[in-house]
């Protein structure tokens, strides 16, 4: 198909504080166009985005969603689009990301109720770090208390003057049946359909509704010369050309246009999807970006070049195995299409192609540069890999914003089968969301996240998509001890039991290094007393014995072990028993010296707004935190450095969302080992 008889498409992630209204404008949108036959509830758990079992026992959204839809602008030009409906919880910010960097656009969705949030500021600087040009919606505008004023002002303090409302709502709560057109100066009377018809507004309005259009009007007109020039000379731009001022402003993120509606009567619904695509850039009027070579490079959107197509989720279907959710970035891919992973190098062939309406397969023919849509049983192009139809070379897409694990737990299998398939579910579970973490140390499976509920999904769909059930646990303290002081022992393994016996002897001196000092394993013998050829099993077994652990049941760390002295025999010497002579010998050192016992020490780093950093201070300081540095940071913003022992932040994450409202955010890594103070110790 020619480019030119392509329908305009736009992929438009719905990003927004939990319980701001996304998911039901979700439904909404597919109603009025058509999509759908009724809408569904969330409270119901009957939502077209919110499908997953988990989703619905919870009322809200925990993964990507995708839901394909048509729609008629009023100029008659037909237009797709997938909606992206993302997650709002900061437990599952990946989902977040993700709709954002397949995104042309990206609706805010801001409560008429609730107002500006920590999760709508968060969900928007996400979508200004990823590009993403912006439109809010101000949804629940029908509910008891919505105030669009009030959160008009929140969002000018927020944004600033890039702020352009175009929409007021004409009555609110249960009286919000209609709206103005700020810049045609009509009143759009809804039916009880979601459609409207124009007419007159109302004089009580007419005052503030002009003095509104005057503001945007003149913001809109200063972007374009001609445009000005008329405006000036007492000729306003028509509404039409005004959209299409404002449409280049939007795309250069110079401009955010704000709208209203109710989801649930359907008021507004139909001029969110008209503004859309009046203003949202489509799928065409951009690059995308890849990665060869570590490199950056642009990918243009040509449905006749080459193809390339970025799988950016994969999910595990209990009924048709793995789908793999992709976008064309380049050309035209078909089913049955052989393609190449240009991460793995995995050879591919699609099966079937198919758009999603949540849990709906839509069979599609084609797909071209721009569409997003779906294909079964990929086995080697896992989420974030390119597929491609060149034959060598590799690449892989823009990398997402690293999100750091804050909360982890230890998992038991309940039985011998869960066990023996509890790494490889992981793995897959891991591959679904690349925001989870497996560690297997200490012979502990642990699970690392962004949150209780994080694992607490993890873990359930682990049981209900893979048959694995596993109890949970707070993830354990990899401790650690050194010697507390410095020994002289030996290590001597005699035995004779018929035949060839074993025999041998070291005289070791083993004391501490300084923390962080690892292992240092010194030979000291003269004369020949150990055979060059045993030296290497006494180092051997020296490690064996640390890292069997100390007296208090840890691996040691940071300890010298000198080989002073020794003795051999010709025929009753072996590298097994003088492995185990060292083993006996460092094992008595401990035991004689005693062991100090050490804990893991994070760098935890803390932003926030400037008026609840006294807040946090106190809260590190309860925790034995040492703060190395607070800076201020932009934005009525500060950020606080420290050291924090592990043992303290088990929760961590939790409390802190709940000392702030969740205005923080969070970053935890691994730094070092430090002596436990007798205070600590319980």
């Amino acid at each position: 198909m020619n480019s030119a008889s392509t329908p305009t498409h736009r992929t438009v992630a719905l990003v927004g504080a939990a319980g701001s209204g996304k998911t039901s404008l979700l439904e909404a949108l597919l109603l009025r166009a058509g999509a759908i036959p009724r809408a569904g509830s969330v409270e119901q758990g009957t939502t077209t985005g919110d499908h997953e079992p988990e989703e619905i026992a919870r009322g809200m959204t925990l993964g990507l969603s995708l839901a394909h839809l048509g729609w008629a602008a009023p100029d008659g030009v037909e237009h797709t689009m997938t909606l992206a409906d993302a997650p709002g919880h900061p437990d599952f910010v990946g989902g977040l990301d993700t709709a954002l960097a397949v995104a042309d656009a990206a609706l805010l969705t801001v409560s008429a109720v609730d107002g500006v949030t920590a999760g709508t500021r968060f969900a928007a600087a996400a979508a200004q770090a990823a590009g993403a040009p912006l439109i809010v919606v101000i949804t629940q505008e029908d509910k008891a208390r919505a105030d669009f004023r009030r959160v008009l002002g929140e969002l000018r303090e927020l944004f600033g003057d890039r702020l352009v409302a175009l929409e007021l709502p004409l009555g609110e709560e249960h009286d919000f049946t209609a709206l103005a057109d700020v810049l045609s100066e009509q009143a759009l009377v809804y039916d009880g359909s979601g459609h409207h018809r124009d007419e007159p507004l109302p004089a009580a309005v007419e005052p503030e509704e002009h003095r509104l259009h005057v503001e945007v009007t003149e913001e809109i007109v200063s972007h374009d010369d001609e445009q000005l020039e008329a405006y000036l000379d007492g000729r306003e731009p028509a509404a039409s050309d005004l959209e299409r001022t404002l449409a280049r402003e939007v795309a250069a993120g110079r401009a955010i246009p704000v709208v209203v509606c109710s989801a649930l009567t359907g008021a507004g619904v139909d001029r969110v999807a008209d503004l859309v695509c009046a203003l949202a850039p489509s799928a065409l009027d951009h690059d995308s970006r890849i990665v060869m070579g570590g490199t950056e490079v642009a990918v243009a959107p040509n449905p006749d070049g080459d193809t390339v197509l970025h799988v950016f989720r994969t999910v595990a279907d209990p009924f048709v195995g793995q789908v793999s959710m992709f976008k064309v970035l380049s050309g035209v891919v078909h089913p049955s299409d052989r393609l190449v992973n240009a991460t793995t190098g995995a050879d591919e062939r699609l099966h079937g192609l198919f758009r999603l309406r949540g849990a709906e397969h839509l069979p599609a023919d084609a797909l071209r540069a721009g569409e997003v849509g779906a294909v079964a049983k990929l086995t080697g192009s896992p989420t974030g890999t390119l597929l491609w139809t060149r034959g060598s070379g590799s690449a892989e897409p823009a990398p997402l914003p690293h999100r750091e694990p804050v909360f982890a737990l230890s998992l038991t299998p309940v039985t011998q089968s869960d066990d023996e398939k509890l790494m490889t579910s992981l793995g897959r579970i891991v591959a679904e969301d690349p925001t989870l973490v497996i560690d297997r140390t200490g012979g502990h499976a642990i699970l690392r996240g962004l949150g209780d509920t994080h694992l607490d999904v993890a873990v359930e769909r682990l049981a209900r998509v893979f048959g694995v059930h596993v109890t949970t646990a707070p993830a354990p303290i990899a401790y650690r001890e050194t010697i507390a002081g410095r020994a002289e022992v030996e290590g001597r393994l005699k035995k004779q039991s018929g035949g060839h016996g074993q025999f041998a002897v070291v005289q070791l001196r083993v004391s501490p290094l300084p923390l962080g000092g690892g292992f240092e394993f010194v030979d000291s013998v003269v004369g020949g007393a150990v055979p060059r050829s045993y030296i290497p099993a006494v180092e051997k077994g020296a490690r064996d014995a640390l890292a069997a652990g100390g007296p208090q049941g840890h691996p040691v760390v940071d300890v010298r072990v000198e080989l002073v002295d020794g003795k051999s025999h010709s025929v009753d010497s072996s590298d097994m028993a003088f492995r185990t002579a060292a083993s006996i010998g460092a094992k008595a050192a401990l035991a004689e010296a005693g062991t100090v016992l050490l804990e893991p020490v994070s760098l935890v780093t803390v932003t926030v707004p400037s008026d609840l950093q006294g807040t946090v201070l106190t809260d590190l300081s309860g925790r034995r935190g040492r703060v190395s540095a607070t800076e201020v940071v932009g934005d009525g913003r500060a950020r606080i450095v420290a050291n924090v022992p592990e043992a303290e932040l088990g929760r961590y994450v939790l409390d802190l969302r709940s000392i702030t409202g969740g205005r923080a955010e969070l970053s935890m890594s691994a730094d070092h080992y430090a002596k436990v103070p007798s205070s600590a110790k319980g």
